[in-house]
């Protein structure tokens, strides 16, 4: 490979221009003949099973096609996902649960309609309260993905009791919603049995797998485009139901169907972060050393399909200790399933874990820093092998310096400005760095020009100039003489955006895929065909020969606060992060993924929070003027900051992705802050001023 010097370069995204004048193409904006649009009827049931429905009303607005439900619906094979096995049954297995699809010519006649459908129930008992003391509790046989659910070392309960520093802490937080600002949409066509659809996903190659086995096709019969995605954030990252309704009402219909969820129907039909429950309890000795640590989690599943969050493996590789005990319990409820959110697992796991630091080094009067710093590791606690790179300590330290840690007084209330309060806390950030496999193609032109082909998802990341820059380095060419095509199953095969495994991945496939087409060439001695010459590689089999070692992205967040002492308004005044995060391949996209999980996190801190009603078994804020996400007033600069992380043990150009671990520890170190500046220790996010006021 003969660098050219495109990696590691700020290079403007490639669809900028198209986005912002508004010729980018999203899932319902493509331009289709005889199109029609669908709207989705919800459940208003809990728990039950329709005993009738009457469309008469809704069939006789104005344009309106049809009205499809159990009774009428084109049949889907069963057994392949019961999340997607809609419209096949009367039941109803929670509040929202999409019961009926209504298409007609225009999209307003399709809501009006659907306003007008109605339909009947026989409702049943139903539960949906999440408690640690439910005798329902279950231990499932794995987290997500595939992690133990419980894991034990040493002896936890005599390091415990042996420890003279001991804290007993539960956190809770609530549940969360992805919102993109594209919600979840589908176009789907039908051509001579063929499937073809324009979705919002975050992988379509794993799409097009389930929508040939849900409609009993041949895969080569499906093709799913998602050129461009308008974030997702991990719950876009599997086809969800929107997709299959869209598909069932342009079979049904014979014609073209656009199918836009409302923002309303995106809170729980296609997932959410579980809230959770957390005991973590800390042993240490009075230097705040740990000797022992137990995290113990609680989240809830459907009836569905049991999703069980990974929330205290975060703690099981991330500070040393000899003693140590990690478990998850589940609860079945009657309730949508959660799903997929920003760093699964890590996020809420890092909040508990990350606040009861803080409150140890309260109690051993040690810095909270140099607390984590004391109890950095180079070898996995878990498994007991050295890390790949830890690059922690790197971070703490050039985050102390750049932030003005130092001299920083430890004592609650110590500062003010008139009747605001002052604050500053930090907090620790890890994701594990992992590769899927993939593959892709490269193709030299007799102009001098070059196509590398994969499909990739570029959900507002950057994903598509990163693999550009990469493919020229690869090719020994001007980037400009490349271009890159991503967001099509028409392309060569890769997995989804998603796991902080996107660029990491793919990029290895472009590397070999450029690296071959270099050796063809060079064979050729320059008497290219006319036609060009086009290879294609895998990695699949490379991926697989991969060592299982720990590997992982670091990072350290500092924050500053501001507190009302009469009113409990919280404002943060900044936030810093540093972080390690492998090789870089565009700074300027690195940066925006960085700060944006930054912002992210704190939106989790001060303003997230689902609001469920156990009673009607929904979330009473369904919209974003309920559901406060924070905006720009909300939100200081933000400043983001990596060091050198040379990692050669995970892919061929080092990349460990950073999707995640922006969001990772940022609401642990904003609520450290608001404990700094009042005194009040909340662990019941997020943080909001009766639960500072009644304090």
């Amino acid at each position: 490979m003969t660098p050219a010097g495109a990696v590691g370069q700020p290079y403007s995204r490639l669809e900028g221009r198209a986005k912002v004048t508004g010729t980018a193409r999203y899932a319902v904006e493509y331009p289709v003949d005889g199109v029609a649009y669908a709207q989705a009827v919800p459940a208003t049931a809990v728990r039950g099973t329709i005993t009738g429905l009457d469309t008469d009303a809704a069939l006789a607005v104005d344009g309106v096609l049809a009205v499809l439900h159990h009774g009428n619906a084109p049949r889907l094979t069963p057994g392949v996902d019961p999340e997607l096995f809609r419209l096949q049954e009367p039941t109803v297995h929670f509040r929202g649960q999409f019961v009926a699809v209504v298409v007609a010519e225009t999209i307003e006649a399709a809501r009006e309609a659907a306003r007008l459908v109605r339909v009947d129930y026989a409702p049943q008992p139903h539960h949906t309260v999440l408690s640690a003391q439910d005798p329902a509790l279950y231990r499932p046989d794995h987290v997500n993905p595939s992690y133990p659910t419980d894991v034990v070392a040493g002896d936890f309960d005599a390091g415990f009791a042996a420890a003279e520093v001991r804290l007993d802490l539960t956190y809770r937080t609530p549940s969360y919603h992805n919102s993109p600002m594209e919600p979840h949409a589908a176009t789907a066509q039908w051509r001579d049995g063929r499937l073809l659809v324009h979705d919002s996903i975050q992988g379509s190659s794993p799409a097009r797998e389930i929508l040939a086995r849900l409609f009993g096709l041949p895969i080569e019969a499906v093709r799913v485009v998602n050129t461009h995605v308008g974030g997702g954030f991990g719950g876009k990252l599997y086809c969800k139901v929107q997709t299959v309704l869209a598909a069932l009402a342009a079979r049904h219909v014979d014609r073209p169907v656009r199918l836009p969820l409302t923002r309303q129907q995106t809170f729980g039909p296609v997932g959410y972060r579980t809230p959770t429950i957390q005991r973590v309890r800390l042993g240490a000795g009075p230097d705040g050393r740990i000797d022992a640590v137990a995290h113990d989690a609680i989240s809830q599943t459907s009836m569905v399909t049991e999703f069980a969050e990974q929330t205290a493996v975060y703690t099981r590789n991330m500070y040393a200790a000899p003693n140590r005990r990690t478990t998850h319990r589940l609860l079945r409820l009657d309730v949508p399933t959660p799903f997929w959110m920003r760093a699964p697992g890590h996020t809420p796991g890092s909040f508990a874990l990350e606040s009861a630091l803080d409150e140890l080094a309260a109690a051993c009067q040690v810095d909270p820093v140099e607390l984590r710093l004391r109890n950095d590791t180079t070898v996995d606690p878990e498994s007991g092998s050295p890390f790949t790179s830890r690059n922690l300590a790197a971070c703490l330290t050039d985050g102390v310096r750049r932030f003005g840690w130092d001299g920083r007084d430890p004592t609650p209330r110590a500062r003010r400005d008139g009747r605001w309060l002052l604050g500053t806390g930090m907090a620790g950030s890890s994701y594990p760095a992992r590769v899927r496999p993939a593959t892709a193609s490269a193709a030299a032109s007799a102009d001098g020009t070059f196509e590398v082909r994969i499909n990739a998802a570029d959900i507002g990341t950057g994903a598509r100039t990163a693999l550009w820059q990469v493919a020229a380095d690869a090719l020994g060419t001007p980037p400009e003489r490349v271009r890159i095509r991503v967001g099509d199953t028409a392309l060569p095969p890769a997995d989804v955006a998603g796991g902080s495994t996107g660029l990491a991945s793919w990029s290895w496939a472009v590397v070999r895929a450029c690296e071959r087409l270099c050796d063809r060439l060079a064979e050729l001695r320059g008497r290219l065909p006319a036609e060009g010459l086009t290879v294609e590689v895998s990695i699949d089999d490379e991926v697989a020969a991969q060592r299982t070692l720990p590997r992982y992205g670091y990072g350290a967040q500092f924050a500053e606060v501001r507190v009302d002492s009469d009113t409990g308004e919280v404002r943060v005044r900044r936030l810093l992060g540093v972080f390690a995060v492998g090789r870089v391949v565009n700074p300027t996209t690195l940066r925006s993924q960085l700060i944006g999980g930054m912002t992210m996190g704190l939106s989790m801190a001060l303003h997230e929070a689902g609001l469920f009603d156990t009673r009607y078994g929904t979330w009473a804020n369904h919209d974003l003027a309920s559901y406060h996400v924070s905006s720009n007033a909300d939100v200081p600069a933000v400043e983001a900051y990596w060091v050198d992380d040379a990692d050669d043990q995970l892919n061929p150009l080092g990349v460990k992705g950073a999707g995640e671990i922006g969001i990772v520890g940022a609401a642990a170190a904003i609520a450290n802050a608001v404990h700094h500046a009042t005194g009040v220790r909340v662990r019941d996010l997020p943080v909001t001023l009766d639960k500072l006021l009644a304090a």
